[in-house]
């Protein structure tokens, strides 16, 4: 992706040097490096234990007092990467003010941490990984995240991370709409398994995702390879796929997100259109 930036988004809050606080939140991503840690089954323990939180956690408001002690020197590497998503969030949130023009979207706001930190959705933690909070607009990071997604998911390249923050600002797109206070007012039986209201929101997020980059390949700011790196992320972290690694099956029914191919499937579908419309993940079962 070609980009060049010298300066942290208006939009970014960077709270790495402060100090860890306490319980955890939940995100999209946010299971996926406790899973390469403790396995499927651990897995579900702690999604039991801490899934609620995600929409409905208390309020922790801001991140921790800043401990000295704790606060540590940033890498080049991951000054970069803070870089590169603050330039994702504004492209990406440029675009859906077009998408949905007259003021009808509310930028959101993207916070950079390390270890832990409070939300308006409770308190996040770096082992889950990226999450979306509605109750405050915001998007959470521990950029670590990356270095798993690359070496140990697989799925290397920047617009594998592009991918990533897009898919979260899917989520604050969806929060706009009321997608998402729909489907969590639903039955838990509605939002369950691999046919369930839960994973369709997941897939749309996903397609709301290629919506930005149907956009960003429009403006020619894609390069050569951007498009199979962000499909490789997608397939990566597909429930069967991270079933079958960490449990030698695929269960259907405790699926969350989606196989691999439908994330796949979903973002590619809006990299081709760019077209909301075609994010109908509701209204189809497909692949």
């Amino acid at each position: 992706m070609l980009w060049d930036r010298d300066k942290i988004s208006r939009n970014v809050e960077d709270r790495r040097a402060q100090g860890p606080v306490g319980r955890a939140g939940m995100g999209i991503f946010g299971l996926l490096p406790f899973f390469l840690r403790f396995g499927w089954k651990g897995l579900v323990v702690f999604g039991l234990i801490a899934g609620g939180m995600y929409w409905y956690g208390g309020g922790a408001g801001g991140g921790g007092e800043t401990n000295p002690q704790r606060a540590a020197t940033s890498s080049p590497e991951e000054n970069r990467s803070a870089l590169f998503v603050s330039e994702v969030l504004d492209d990406s949130q440029s675009t859906w003010s077009r998408v949905m023009p007259g003021g009808r979207y509310q930028e959101a706001k993207l916070i950079l941490f390390r270890g832990s930190t409070g939300s308006g959705c409770g308190v996040g933690q770096s082992q889950m990984g990226p999450f979306y909070c509605p109750l405050d607009h915001s998007v959470y990071i521990d950029l670590s995240f990356f270095d798993d997604l690359r070496a140990r998911l697989g799925a290397p390249g920047d617009f594998a991370q592009a991918y990533v923050i897009a898919h979260e600002i899917g989520h604050h797109v969806q929060n706009l709409l009321g997608t998402s206070d729909k489907v969590h007012k639903a039955s838990a039986v509605a939002q369950k398994g691999a046919g369930g209201l839960s994973v369709k929101l997941e897939l749309q997020a996903d397609c709301f995702a290629g919506i930005w980059a149907h956009d960003a390949e429009r403006r020619k700011i894609l390069e050569m390879g951007d498009v199979e790196e962000a499909l490789a992320a997608a397939a990566a972290i597909g429930d069967d796929r991270l079933q079958k690694a960490g449990q030698g099956h695929v269960s259907p029914e405790t699926w969350s997100h989606g196989s691999s191919e439908q994330r796949a499937y979903w973002l590619r579908r809006g990299m081709k259109s760019g077209d909301p419309a075609e994010c109908n993940t509701f209204a189809e079962q497909r692949p």
